[in-house]
């Protein structure tokens, strides 16, 4: 098995090769009579492979109601599980971290609050999905530099432990979301602290779980 440490990304100069986000279909949910799409997103870094968000993979009685069109990661044909070092989960909720176990023995950042609502709350996941075997969850307390140009912070508003995930990349922050903003109105008028922290980030562009395209600030946005 690979090891799932990140590796020293030390380079010539110091500095960084770029770093891309890439998002990845891997279901469509009904929500209010219209198709949302669930993505989660790779990061490629030099010093690791870092997916952020994990999706679906199976049908659940709980979710029925939402008519799930699953392509779980396991079954698209151009990507490699074997390729991911670091899972982070932005939250727990089931569209979210539906594919954990795909990833036994790696490292799941999540932060610790977050974890412990998901393991106390009814109604709040499913519940083993969360707890699958061979899931290994990382707590997290607060901010962490999780490799040099990707921080986690602490986004609360959707839930009580929602986190983003920030890439450093060629002078320019991206933010990966998950579901601190539903819509691209969310962030055009943030509400929730966890909104509000992301604007203030001033990101060049924001990866969101049911969008398909980044949100990117007007020009009279940018703070």
């Amino acid at each position: 098995m690979r090891d799932p440490r990140p590796r020293s990304v030390e380079g010539a100069g110091g500095e960084l090769p770029p770093l891309t986000v890439t998002p990845v279909l891997v279901a469509e949910l009904l929500a209010e009579g219209e198709r949302m799409p669930v993505y989660v997103h790779v990061i490629d870094h030099p010093g690791a492979r870092v997916l952020v968000d994990t999706g679906m993979t199976q049908l659940h009685p709980a979710v029925a109601d939402t008519d799930p069109r699953l392509t779980p990661l396991s079954v698209q044909p151009d990507f490699d599980l074997a390729s991911v070092d670091i899972v982070i989960n932005t939250h727990l909720h089931f569209d979210h971290c539906g594919g954990n176990h795909l990833f036994p023995g790696r490292p799941i950042y999540v932060q610790r609050r977050e974890l412990d609502d998901a393991r106390s709350q009814d109604d709040y996941t499913i519940r083993e999905w969360v707890e699958a075997p061979g899931v290994r969850y990382v707590p997290v307390d607060g901010a962490l530099e999780l490799l040099p140009g990707i921080r986690l912070l602490p986004a609360p508003g959707h839930t009580r432990g929602s986190q983003v995930v920030v890439v450093e990349t060629l002078g320019r922050s991206v933010v990966v979301g998950g579901d601190m903003a539903v819509f691209f109105a969310d962030l055009d008028a943030p509400r929730t602290e966890g909104q509000r922290l992301v604007r203030a980030l001033d990101p060049e562009e924001v990866w969101l779980s049911h969008e398909h395209e980044p949100w990117r600030p007007q020009a009279d946005q940018r703070v």
